[in-house]
Parts: C-alpha cells; sequence; structure tokens
C-alpha cells in the first residue's frame, strides 16, 4: 500500500479474501451516498472511497448496494440494542476489513476490538488507526484464537458481543463451528452475531457462476446456511441458550419485503441470514442436537 502523492490518494493492493474488504466498503458508500431516502449513514465510507485509489468500478453498479445496506443496517441494529443492554460493554470485530461500524453506532462509552490477518491491519492502520482505550485491533486469523486475551482486562464476559460480518462464509463448516464453541466457553453470558448465505447461493459461487458485470468474482465460499438451520448453530456449544434470527429492515421498491422476506417460500432461499447467538452463564448447560 503506497501514497500516490501527486493525487493524494492511496493506493491498496490486496487480493484473495482480504480484498473483499474494498467490495464492502463501495456497496456501503453507494447506498450512503445516494440522494434522497437512504438506508445508511455513513459518511465515513464516502470519504474512504474518495481517498483509496483502486478500481472500484470493477465491482460493477450500484444494483447491490440496497441489499448490502439492509444487511449492514441490521447488523447495526443489534449491535446498538447490546451497547443499550451492557454500557461499556465490548464489541469484538472479526474480519472487520475497512467496516465503520464503530462510528455508527458508539455511545461514547463502547470499547472494539477489531481482529483482522496482517496485511489487512496494514491497510486500517492507515485509513483508520486505533484510538486507545476504546478502539484497539489485533493482527491476526479469528481462528487464532490468542485475541481473546486481547480483551480489555477487567472486562465481564457477559459484556462482550462477537461479531462475524461478511467472514463465516470463507471458512470450513468445522471451522465455524469451532469458532462459535470456542466462544461459548470464553464469553459465557456473551453474545455473537454474524451472516450466513444461503446454501445455493454457495454452490453458485462454488461451481464459478458470482462475477460482477464489472468482472470481479469473489474468492472461494466454504460455508452457508439457510433459514431453519438454527438449531444446527444450537448444537455448536451446549452453552448455547438462544439463537435468532433477525429481521431485515424495510427497504425501497422491491426491497420494502425485506422485513418479511424469511417467510415467502422462494425468496427466503436466496436471503442472507442474520443470526443473533447468546450464550448461557458457566454453568449453564443444553442438549441441542443437530
Amino acid at each position: 500500500m503506497d501514497e500516490d502523492r501527486e493525487a493524494g490518494r492511496i493506493t491498496v493492493e490486496l487480493e484473495g479474501v482480504p480484498e473483499t474488504l474494498l467490495w464492502n466498503l463501495y456497496q456501503r458508500s453507494v447506498e450512503a451516498g445516494r440522494p434522497g431516502r437512504r438506508l445508511l449513514d455513513d459518511p465515513r465510507a464516502v470519504e474512504l472511497v474518495e481517498r483509496i485509489d483502486y478500481p472500484f468500478e470493477r465491482f460493477g453498479g450500484d444494483g447491490m448496494a440496497q441489499w448490502h445496506a439492509l444487511r449492514i443496517a441490521c447488523l447495526d441494529r443489534e449491535v446498538r440494542r447490546f451497547l443499550a443492554a451492557h454500557p461499556g460493554g465490548t464489541v469484538v470485530a472479526l474480519g472487520e476489513g475497512l467496516e465503520t461500524q464503530f462510528w455508527r453506532v458508539d455511545d461514547g462509552r463502547a470499547h472494539w476490538l477489531t481482529v483482522d490477518l496482517p496485511e489487512t491491519v496494514a491497510v486500517r492502520e492507515k485509513l483508520l488507526p486505533d484510538a486507545p482505550p476504546r478502539r484497539r485491533t489485533v493482527a491476526c486469523s479469528a481462528l487464532d484464537l490468542r485475541w481473546m486475551d486481547d480483551i480489555g482486562p477487567g472486562t465481564r464476559p457477559q459484556d462482550v458481543l462477537v461479531t462475524a460480518q461478511g467472514l463465516l462464509m470463507y471458512l470450513p463448516p468445522r471451522e465455524v463451528r469451532r469458532l462459535i464453541a470456542a466462544c461459548a466457553e470464553r464469553f459465557p453470558g456473551g453474545s455473537f452475531l454474524f451472516d450466513a448465505l444461503p446454501r445455493a447461493m454457495v454452490a453458485r459461487n462454488q461451481a464459478g457462476g458470482m462475477d460482477t458485470s464489472g468482472g470481479y468474482r469473489a474468492p472461494r465460499w466454504q460455508w452457508g446456511m439457510d433459514t431453519g438451520e438454527y438449531r444446527k448453530v444450537a448444537s455448536a456449544s451446549p452453552r448455547i441458550v438462544e439463537v435468532r434470527s433477525l429481521p431485515l429492515p424495510r427497504g425501497r421498491g422491491l426491497y420494502a419485503i425485506a422485513p418479511v422476506s424469511h417467510l415467502l417460500p422462494g425468496v427466503r432461499s436466496m436471503r442472507m441470514s442474520i443470526v443473533a447467538v447468546r450464550f448461557g452463564p458457566a454453568d449453564y448447560r443444553n442438549d441441542a442436537r443437530a
């Protein structure tokens, strides 16, 4: 990553899964920058796209922006709910990339720990540098559980929310299960929030059919989950006390049906799920079965 001195812009060179942070950033900026009614206020995303020297046109037009904004707005709403219930709580954002969620949901007391790969952290440090003690970053894989040791001392496990936005689809199924189980063990009383692509979409990606109009192809997805498979999440750990599917906000045009899309046959099989998991206390055990 170098700074283009002539243009005053920053060149970002990433590939594979780390490059997807630019796709996510671009979609947020498109929705946040549209005139009229928008589903997402994210001025930092707009600013970052203007600062980065990258061929964003390869991500195609803005057809995905509203869909992506509905997903992000749903996740933001749940994080705000958690912070309201846990003043001064800690959000651990796994695979955060250039997500600007902290600035959208911060209540002035939240603590934020970003966990991402070293090459991604190098980009984030240039564009969204840490501001200790409330905003910190750990450079490692989400599967390297040593990040758990970087949670602030004195933080109660029930005041921890782990988020995985746009991450789990890139992990093998067994690793998804292991990660959720590890969080349940380490943070009794805490929470886990993630999104999941439907299995049909994952299969299409694996078959090579997910190019954008600009020629960009997402990296290979490995894990997906259809609506109605939430019991399988509960079976990852006996400490999981609740698994909830979150409704999407209301969108514009055809996306007005988003809040009830999980109820509509034919639509729910194409809909990304937003799932909130709550862990029971240290002495809690259930008998969930896959």
